[in-house]
């Protein structure tokens, strides 16, 4: 019977709701004339009215439930709002029937009670119709669900994710799950059941229940949990070689429908992660609310997410630059999917051609510019001085100069820690990057200039996460450059979010560094993400010791030694105390931008060396040899 209900139509299953709310209009009106009237006990002049009241009542009442949008919702989701819906319709119904024969029969026979009585059988019989057809439904399905032969499954998180998982795991049999308990930590949840399902203990009581139940996999339901908490969650199932999965952050649960395709294997970004950052949007949105800005190297890792940041503080126009069509055209596409009320102009640029960027910016007028147009990979600039002076540098005070001349109230340069005390060419653009917004900073009377300074950030591309996630997928081997190479890492997001907070405490000449908590050893990052692919190291995955590449350093340092960190509002958002910029600094400036393609690289190096005395120059027999390669 159920099979032949579900294979129906719309318009037959309208129907049948309707002939079932037709029948309760008129059983809950016999009733409470039953009820009224002691069995029917009717004089007999009033019969004929009450007769031709129990006929009419479907003919009034169910186009009023129509109208309603009774129909609208569906019996086998009836929920609260369904409930409520059923409630206000049918006291309306009944109001409306009443008012009805009041003017065409005055209806002076009528007990004044029968009207309430009549409208809370309506709400009881329609209700409860609705409730025990899915009672019926769920029921069925539940059997189904609890058969032998499934995966037993246990969730961590009673809440509202762990109780949305689950209902999700019902309703659909194909995913051959079985839910046989729910872990929690909240004292409201022990001894107690979800959907009839127990919640056997708290997360001290992982192992015990594992043991005790044979659970195949763990699904991790806890949206706002920390990137500690999943961390210590997977230390306590790692040694039992079950599936992990878990649900995605807050935030990113917000983006889209529940589904049970959300769930996600463990990653490393998961475990490196930090506390959620918390912000202070009430300056954001004074910074950004009704403003046009632009951001450059859009397309870029930061850059996207910077744009999807801003997005959500509502500029009147988000002017989104980079030199790739295709990451222009993704950009565009996603923004836009993601935005649809938002003004968004996607643009193909160079910031390294001074005419173009003039242009823009004057016919723009931008009030907030952030730019994150760089070249960042440190090997590759090694052997490509030219390139990563002529966009780190040149690029960086083409657009700060023409946001000085077009008066744009803030310019926001995103840097590197890299350019701390740096040892490759990369990074010591990227340092000569600072110096000139420093500098600028005295022909700058209606530009706030200010620079943000951070590490690594998760899986951004060129970065190590996604080269070793890509090694892992092809067998192998980890390519790492040295056991003891340490990094600070950041999660796109965390890092979006404090750039923007710190473009909007800036007053004008700061270099703001944001904290980046403790550094991560990359040996112990591959042999962790080996670990997640459910991999062994030196069985599945072996991990090989390279050498270090030209540029690279063994650890990366947020100050110089000439530097101190001043506190902030923000307590991820410090302040250094930056040295002054050398008098001679435009004659050095002048100098290095007269070379070109065909200079040697060794008269970059001299020209960097002059203008960022603490560059130190990696050299190797391994570079020496590469650089002979490509001569």
């Amino acid at each position: 019977m159920l099979n032949k209900i579900q294979r129906l139509g719309h318009i037959q299953k309208l129907m049948i709701a309707i002939l079932h709310d037709a029948i309760m209009t008129i059983l809950a009106l016999v009733t409470s004339i039953a009820l009224r009237f002691d069995g029917f006990n009717i004089e007999p002049e009033i019969k004929p009215f009450l007769l031709k009241f129990i006929i009419l009542t479907p003919f009034i009442q169910v186009p009023l439930f129509y109208l309603m949008g009774v129909y609208k919702g569906v019996w086998r989701y009836s929920s609260t709002p369904d409930l409520i819906k059923v409630i206000k319709s049918s006291i309306i119904a009944t109001g409306a029937l009443y008012l009805n024969f009041y003017l065409l029969f005055r209806l002076d026979f009528i007990p004044r009670s029968l009207p309430i009585l009549q409208a809370l059988l309506l709400i009881s019989f329609m209700g409860g119709g609705r409730l025990l057809y899915r009672i019926f439904r769920d029921s069925r399905e539940y059997g189904a669900y609890v058969t032998k032969g499934r995966d037993k499954l246990l969730i961590i998180g009673a809440g509202n994710g762990g109780e949305r998982l689950f209902r999700e795991i019902r309703k659909d049999p194909s995913l051959n799950l079985h839910v046989i308990g729910f872990i929690d930590d909240s004292p409201a949840f022990r001894n107690r059941t979800i959907h009839g399902v127990p919640v056997m203990g708290t997360s001290q009581d992982l192992s015990r229940v594992i043991h005790e139940t044979h659970v195949q996999k763990v699904y991790i339901a806890i949206p706002s949990a920390s990137s500690k908490t999943i961390r210590s969650l997977y230390e306590q199932l790692k040694p039992f070689n079950l599936e992990i999965k878990v649900l995605p952050s807050m935030s990113k649960m917000l983006e889209r429908d529940f589904k049970i395709q959300n769930l996600e294997k463990i990653k490393i970004e998961d475990l490196l992660g930090r506390e959620e950052v918390i912000i202070d949007p009430d300056t954001m949105f004074h910074m950004l609310e009704n403003q046009k800005v632009l951001v450059t190297g859009a397309g870029g890792s930061i850059g996207s997410e910077l744009c999807n940041q801003l997005a959500y503080f509502n500029p009147s126009h988000l002017i989104a630059l980079d030199i790739s069509e295709y990451n222009c055209y993704e950009l565009d596409k996603n923004l836009k999917s993601r935005f649809p009320n938002l003004k968004i102009t996607t643009l193909v640029g160079d910031v390294r051609d001074l005419n173009s960027i003039n242009s823009l910016i004057a016919k723009e007028c931008p009030n907030v510019v952030f730019h994150a147009a760089a070249y960042k990979h440190v090997p590759l600039m090694e052997f490509n001085p030219f390139e990563s002076c002529r966009t780190n540098i040149v690029g960086t005070e083409n657009v700060a100069k023409s946001c000085i001349q077009n008066h744009v109230e803030r310019f926001v340069l995103i840097s590197t820690d890299k350019a701390v005390n740096p040892t490759n060419i990369m990074g010591t653009t990227k340092r000569v990057a600072e110096l000139i917004i420093q500098n600028l900073k005295s022909e700058s009377h209606n530009t706030k200039l200010m620079t943000v300074r951070f590490g690594n950030v998760l899986g951004s591309s060129g970065s190590v996460i996604p080269l070793f996630r890509e090694q892992i997928k092809k067998g192998g081997p980890i390519t790492l450059t040295h056991p003891e190479i340490t990094r600070y890492f950041m999660s796109i997001p965390e890092a979006s979010k404090l750039v923007i907070q710190a473009g909007a405490m800036g007053q004008g000449g700061e270099v703001f560094v944001l904290d980046m908590g403790s550094p991560v050893k990359i040996l112990d990052l591959a042999k962790e993400m080996i670990s997640l692919a459910g991999l062994q190291e030196d069985i599945d995955i072996k991990i090989n010791v390279t050498g270090l590449r030209p540029g690279e350093k063994l650890y990366e340092e947020p100050l110089m030694k000439q530097e101190s960190l001043l506190g902030t509002t923000h307590p991820k958002v410090l302040v250094s105390k930056a040295r002054p910029v050398p008098i001679e600094f435009g004659v050095m400036l002048k100098h290095l931008k007269a070379l070109n393609h065909q200079s040697d690289r060794n008269e970059y190096i001299k020209a960097l060396n002059k203008m960022v005395p603490e560059y130190k120059p990696f050299i190797s027999q391994k570079m020496v040899d590469e650089t002979r390669t490509i001569q």
